[in-house]
This record gives structure tokens, C-alpha cells and sequence, in this order.
């Protein structure tokens, strides 16, 4: 898959001699705490079944480099190649590491070695199973390098496995020989999945050259929490990128369908403890959060399809249909009174407490818990155009509001890898090193104004054309306003602790929608916006409605957390 061998950069300018700072190591602001006993959490090591594999998180850098005519994460800061330290006796290398310059020293990649484990006697048929789970490649190929400079160069080199087996990872040196055949191993093709790349680690082009040479992250095509695929944490790199073409790397498999290695509820409730996020809303937020029994209590009721009479619901939410799917028949809505009607929609803030989904991620080795928060009404936008900005009255506007963050913690360690934040149809990862924290490990979550929708930190993010300062504003700040989710929560699903552990919400299985839709006239609406404009600036009204997220121009009640496809599967990013 790749456009040469390997190809040559003829500038020195273009690479400096190591005179990129290399990051600084990160660790949480406070020590982990010594987690409740359980199984395999927290112990170092996670058996997948014929392989048993551990994180490193110390490395030897081999090569690093400051682009100066560069593209990507790499442009100002450079990237640097390392390769594990430290590994276990009995452990292998699967590949090395890389990162760029400008963030802390913060990743990991797993070592392996052979568990030592048969298979059942039902899959004695497979031919590989006689084959060790772990095997040297044959040689390497040389993938780039930007020799003939002067000083350092470095050498990207492709893993050659025997036939029947898959390299993990590329591996970087100094020199144009061949790496060792003992500095990697290659995996039995029966316990790996397949992998994608994913984050742009480096992108730059050589002026003398047609290619591009480029650097990314790598993760299971197939994610979520039945999916068994486990990140190396290696990286792969080439001269070109074909999205459909297969890589030449693969990932782990987890054949282990215990997940020994995930919580027990003890250590979730643990988990929670220590880094449960507080979640600020903004100052001038009217639209707060609120338990769903509080909802219930204080009026909401169930509408149905051709039958013009309404029911309360029941607190518990028992009476609402379960199962089956977003058919359009119910749908829940606000008290027909307006003074109930409007109490509802302030929320209640004192009664807010977060809906936990614990699930495993990344085969097992992962943790992620999903921490969710209703909201009665999901308040009317405000419309930033230019300079001006326009507060509407109802475009934007829907009964009740889901949001969520994710939590995802090392099942090697306990300890906090990442946050995902919910951005209304979207959203994004950020590692631990990025986030504010309180109270010791505990991260912030800026809940936006009137859209809830979650930020790492506070300021205005505009959701529309930055470029133009057209789109939707969500504003995010601390305030007294907040829900210190270490303690207000409740958890409402854990599905691999098996049936019983956990007992689910009656409400959590209503799958139609918690309010109604409405259409609004947004070209109306937009007419009127437009009409206010300077005549220099106006654009006519089709290009308006490319600019602003289609969500805007109607009221829909959205779904349940069960209902969304994160549910079961991986974040959206």
C-alpha cells in the first residue's frame, strides 16, 4: 500500500538535530487510591486467552524531529518515536510509540506473551492452534527514511511475519540496518482483529517528492461494548493512505469472555468516588437539569398516537411502554397546565443526579463509564452572526434533553485515560492530560447554556462556521450552579456483571421519544434575522440554512440513552 520503499527529503532545513524539546512525563494531579479487591481490575496484567499482555508507559526515545515545512499535529512542535522500556521478563515488544512534542508524555504500548493457554476441545480443528501464539518476522522492510541527511536520521521499518501471523506495530532506529528479529514479535492472525488508522499524528510533504509522508494512531475497525478488537498503542505510518485499503497491522484479540479484567460494582462505586466529574452549568442558565423521578412527580405525561387523552406518568416511569422501538406511537410531554407546564421546565437542580452505564471498551482493557443527565427543556438558541448576536425564542427549543460524558479508565491500573463530551450530535475525546480537574482526579464538565451540551473547558464554542462567526453559541462557565456527580448518581446499567447486579430503570427501556415534534417556520424566522443585517453582509437564506445545525429548524423529542447508538457502541468523533 505504499507509493515507494522508501524516499528521501534533500533539505536539511526541513529537520532539525533533535532540538525539539521532548514532553515531559504526565501524571494526575493526586495518587490513586488503593482500589476495593475484585478479579483482574487494577492488577498490571489482563490474560486475552492465549495471550496475556501488560501496559508500558516508559520509553526510550529513538528519533525526534521538528518539521518546519510540515503539516499537521507536527507543524510547530515535531513528533518524537520511542520504544518500550522496562518490559517484563517473558514480555514482547509488538512495536514503539510515538507522540507529538507538545503534550505531556502520555501513552502506552502493550507487551505480550504466551499465556500458555489451550483452547477448548470444540476448536481443535483450526490448523493454527499448533502454531505459538507469538513468533519474530522474517525481516523488515523499509517503509521511509530521511537519510542521506547530516546528523540523526531515522528509519521506518515494516515487520515481515511469517505467513499465518500479523505485525503490530512499525518499528523506528537510527540506522539503515535492519532492526534485530528479536526486538519485535508478530501475533498468530487468529487472535488479532483488524485495525484503522485514526488521528494524524504527522503529515508533511518533500518538496522533491510526489508522496506525502504520514504518521497516525491506529484502533479496532469494529468498537464498542460487544466488540473484542484491544489497542497496541503502536502507530502506523506510510507514504500514502487509502482509507479502503487493508494495513499491513493488525490489533489483539480478547477470547477471554469473562473480561476478568472489568469492575466489579464495588470498585465502580470506587471509580465514581475518586473521579466523578463536577458538572458546572453557566451563570445564566434557566433551564437546569432535574432527577427523571422529579420529572415524573411534578407532571410529565405520556401522549399516544390517535387517542386524545393523556396519562401522568407514574414516578418510576412503570406504566411507560417498554421495548420495541422509536415507532412514533408515545411520546412524553408537559402538564397541559401552564403553571405546572412552566414549573417543569425550570428543572431541579437539587434533585439532579447523573445515570451511570458502565460497559467494557477497546476489547476489555477499557473501562468507560458514561455518566448521563436529563434535563426537562432544552432551552432556545442563541444565533451568533458576526457580531451580532440573536436571541430566539423558540427555534432550538425541545422537551426534555439527554447529554452525556464518558469516563474511560485502564483496567490495567484504575487510573483516567480520557473524557468523551457529548456535543449535541457529536462530540470528542480529550486525554487526561487536557482536562481541568477538582478536587484532586475529579475532571470539570461545562455544561453549555440552554443546549447542555459538555465541554472540557469553559468559553464560547460556536457550532456553525467559525470562519464566517456564523452558527449556534454555546456559551460554558463555572457557576454556583453544579452537580457534584462523585455523589449524585445512581447506576443504571453494567450489563457484564450479569443478570441481577444492577437492576435497570423501568424508565430506561421506554424507547420512543421524551417529547413532541414540533416543525417550526424557520424561514420566517431566518427572514427576519436576515432583514436585520447590514446589506454587505447578508446572505441570501439557503446559504444560511447550510450555516446553522439542521437539529435548529424543528422541535424533536429526542430518545433515551438506551435508544442511542453509543450505547452499545463506541463514541462519536
Amino acid at each position: 500500500m505504499f507509493g515507494c520503499e522508501c524516499f528521501y527529503w534533500n533539505r536539511l532545513s526541513e529537520f532539525d538535530e533533535f532540538n525539539s524539546p521532548e514532553p515531559e512525563l504526565f501524571s494526575l494531579p493526586s495518587p490513586l487510591p488503593q482500589w476495593p479487591q475484585g478479579k483482574g481490575f487494577a492488577t498490571g496484567k489482563i490474560n486475552l486467552g492465549e495471550l496475556e499482555v501488560t501496559k508500558i508507559t516508559k520509553f526510550e526515545s529513538i528519533w525526534s524531529c521538528t518539521v518546519l515545512h510540515g503539516k499537521g499535529t507536527a507543524k510547530s512542535n515535531g513528533v518524537t518515536f520511542y520504544k518500550p522500556v522496562e518490559i517484563p521478563d517473558g514480555f514482547h515488544c509488538l512495536g514503539h510509540y510515538c507522540q507529538p512534542n507538545d503534550h505531556p508524555l502520555r501513552g502506552y504500548v502493550l507487551v505480550a506473551c504466551d499465556a500458555a493457554t489451550k483452547p477448548e476441545d470444540g476448536d481443535t480443528n483450526n490448523s493454527l492452534l499448533d502454531l505459538p501464539a507469538l513468533r519474530k518476522p522474517l525481516n523488515y522492510m523499509l517503509i521511509w527514511s530521511n537519510e542521506p541527511q547530516q546528523g540523526h536520521c531515522g528509519y521506518f521499518w515494516l515487520p515481515n511475519p511469517p505467513v499465518g501471523y500479523k505485525a503490530m506495530g512499525i518499528v523506528v532506529s537510527e540506522t539503515p540496518e535492519e532492526p534485530e528479529l528479536d526486538e519485535v514479535r508478530c501475533v498468530r492472525e487468529d487472535l488479532t482483529e483488524s485495525c484503522e488508522t485514526c488521528d494524524v499524528i504527522l503529515t508533511t510533504d518533500s518538496n522533491h517528492s510526489n508522496y506525502e509522508f504520514q504518521v497516525w494512531k491506529t484502533r479496532p475497525c469494529e468498537r464498542g461494548m460487544f466488540c473484542s478488537g484491544v489497542s497496541v498503542g503502536t502507530f502506523f505510518c506510510g507514504t500514502y493512505s487509502n482509507p479502503e485499503d487493508q494495513l499491513d497491522v493488525a490489533c489483539l484479540k480478547n477470547l477471554d469472555s469473562t473480561l476478568h479484567a472489568m469492575p466489579t460494582l464495588d470498585q465502580i462505586h470506587a471509580l465514581i468516588k475518586h473521579y466523578g466529574p463536577t458538572v458546572f452549568f453557566h451563570p445564566e442558565e434557566d433551564c437546569m437539569p432535574s432527577s427523571v423521578q422529579w420529572f415524573f412527580k411534578n407532571g410529565a405525561i405520556l401522549k399516544q398516537v390517535g387517542n386524545s387523552k393523556w396519562e401522568p406518568i407514574d414516578y418510576r416511569g412503570s406504566n411507560l411502554p417498554p421495548g420495541g422501538t422509536n415507532d412514533g406511537a408515545f411520546w412524553i410531554d408537559l402538564p397541559e397546565d401552564d403553571e405546572a407546564r412552566n414549573y417543569l421546565k425550570k428543572g431541579n437542580l437539587e434533585s439532579a443526579e447523573l445515570y451511570v452505564h458502565v460497559k467494557p471498551a477497546l476489547g476489555g482493557t477499557f473501562t468507560d463509564i458514561a455518566m448521563w443527565i436529563f434535563c426537562p427543556l432544552n432551552g432556545p438558541a442563541t444565533l451568533k452572526i458576526g457580531l451580532m448576536n440573536i436571541a430566539m425564542t423558540k427555534v432550538g427549543q425541545h422537551v426534555s434533553d439527554w447529554e452525556h460524558y464518558t469516563l474511560r479508565v485502564s483496567n490495567f491500573t484504575g487510573e483516567l485515560w480520557q473524557a468523551y463530551f457529548s456535543e449535541h450530535s457529536g462530540g470528542g475525546w480529550v486525554d487526561a492530560c487536557d482536562l481541568e480537574y477538582i478536587e484532586g482526579n475529579k475532571p470539570i464538565v461545562y455544561s453549555s447554556e440552554h443546549g447542555h451540551a459538555s465541554f472540557p473547558h469553559p468559553g464560547l464554542y460556536l457550532q456553525g462556521s467559525s470562519k464566517l462567526g456564523i452558527g449556534v453559541r454555546n456559551d460554558a462557565a463555572r457557576s454556583k450552579y453544579f452537580v457534584d456527580s462523585s455523589s449524585k448518581y445512581q447506576i443504571v446499567a453494567a450489563e457484564y456483571l450479569g443478570d441481577g447486579v444492577v437492576t435497570e430503570p423501568c424508565w430506561l427501556q421506554y424507547m420512543r421519544e421524551w417529547g413532541p415534534t414540533i416543525v417550526y417556520d424557520s424561514r420566517s424566522e431566518l427572514d427576519k434575522i436576515i432583514s436585520l443585517l447590514p446589506i454587505f453582509v447578508r446572505f441570501s437564506v439557503e446559504n444560511i440554512f447550510d450555516l446553522f445545525p439542521t437539529e435548529l429548524y424543528g422541535e424533536e423529542g429526542p430518545t433515551g440513552p438506551k435508544e442511542k447508538n453509543n450505547w452499545e457502541g463506541d463514541e462519536r468523533w
